[in-house]
Protein backbone atom coordinates (compact mmCIF):
# COMPACT_ATOMS: atom_id res chain seq x y z
CA UNK A 1 0.00 0.00 0.00
CA UNK A 2 1.71 3.30 -1.31
CA UNK A 3 1.11 5.08 2.07
CA UNK A 4 2.09 8.97 1.35
CA UNK A 5 3.34 10.80 4.83
CA UNK A 6 1.41 13.59 5.51
CA UNK A 7 2.60 15.02 9.26
CA UNK A 8 2.84 14.03 12.38
CA UNK A 9 1.31 15.96 16.06
CA UNK A 10 3.84 18.82 16.67
CA UNK A 11 3.61 18.20 20.43
CA UNK A 12 3.76 14.50 20.45
CA UNK A 13 6.26 13.28 23.21
CA UNK A 14 7.69 9.45 23.14
CA UNK A 15 4.37 8.05 23.82
CA UNK A 16 1.78 9.90 21.62
CA UNK A 17 2.15 10.28 17.84
CA UNK A 18 -1.53 11.56 15.84
CA UNK A 19 -0.27 10.78 12.52
CA UNK A 20 -2.15 11.61 9.25
CA UNK A 21 -1.05 9.73 5.71
CA UNK A 22 -3.10 9.26 2.49
CA UNK A 23 -3.90 6.00 0.99
CA UNK A 24 -2.59 6.81 -2.51
CA UNK A 25 -4.52 3.40 -4.09
CA UNK A 26 -7.26 3.36 -2.18
CA UNK A 27 -7.48 7.18 -2.26
CA UNK A 28 -8.33 7.08 1.45
CA UNK A 29 -7.24 9.03 4.29
CA UNK A 30 -5.42 7.16 7.13
CA UNK A 31 -5.47 8.75 11.00
CA UNK A 32 -3.97 7.45 13.61
CA UNK A 33 -5.16 8.83 17.11
CA UNK A 34 -5.89 8.57 20.35
CA UNK A 35 -8.55 6.24 21.91
CA UNK A 36 -11.71 7.91 23.15
CA UNK A 37 -12.90 7.27 27.01
CA UNK A 38 -15.42 5.21 27.13
CA UNK A 39 -17.75 8.59 27.83
CA UNK A 40 -17.12 9.83 24.51
CA UNK A 41 -17.12 6.55 22.69
CA UNK A 42 -20.01 5.88 23.93
CA UNK A 43 -22.00 9.28 23.35
CA UNK A 44 -20.54 8.65 19.76
CA UNK A 45 -21.77 5.07 19.76
CA UNK A 46 -25.47 6.54 20.72
CA UNK A 47 -25.22 9.86 17.98
CA UNK A 48 -28.83 9.47 16.51
CA UNK A 49 -27.83 10.01 12.59
CA UNK A 50 -30.60 9.31 9.34
CA UNK A 51 -29.07 6.11 7.32
CA UNK A 52 -27.19 5.35 10.17
CA UNK A 53 -27.34 2.17 12.53
CA UNK A 54 -26.81 2.72 15.95
CA UNK A 55 -23.28 2.38 17.53
CA UNK A 56 -20.12 1.34 16.13
CA UNK A 57 -20.14 -1.13 13.71
CA UNK A 58 -17.00 -4.27 13.92
CA UNK A 59 -14.10 -2.78 11.83
CA UNK A 60 -14.51 0.76 12.31
CA UNK A 61 -13.47 3.16 15.50
CA UNK A 62 -13.61 6.23 17.15
CA UNK A 63 -10.48 8.56 17.29
CA UNK A 64 -9.65 11.60 18.65
CA UNK A 65 -6.98 13.98 16.76
CA UNK A 66 -5.66 17.39 18.01
CA UNK A 67 -6.86 20.64 16.19
CA UNK A 68 -3.39 21.62 15.68
CA UNK A 69 -2.88 19.10 13.18
CA UNK A 70 -6.14 20.56 10.73
CA UNK A 71 -3.50 21.54 8.29
CA UNK A 72 -1.98 18.57 7.82
CA UNK A 73 -5.73 16.77 7.54
CA UNK A 74 -6.64 20.40 5.09
CA UNK A 75 -3.11 18.76 2.96
CA UNK A 76 -3.96 15.20 3.36
CA UNK A 77 -7.65 15.86 1.95
CA UNK A 78 -6.05 17.62 -0.79
CA UNK A 79 -3.69 15.24 -2.13
CA UNK A 80 -6.37 12.25 -1.87
CA UNK A 81 -8.62 14.30 -4.35
CA UNK A 82 -5.39 14.93 -6.47
CA UNK A 83 -4.87 11.12 -6.26
CA UNK A 84 -8.84 10.38 -6.83
CA UNK A 85 -8.33 12.36 -9.98
CA UNK A 86 -5.71 10.21 -11.95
Amino acid sequence: MPLLFIGIDPNTGDDESPTVWVDQENKELVFQGWKPGRELEAECAAFDVPGHGEGIPEGEAVIRIPARMVHMIREACDAVERAAVQ
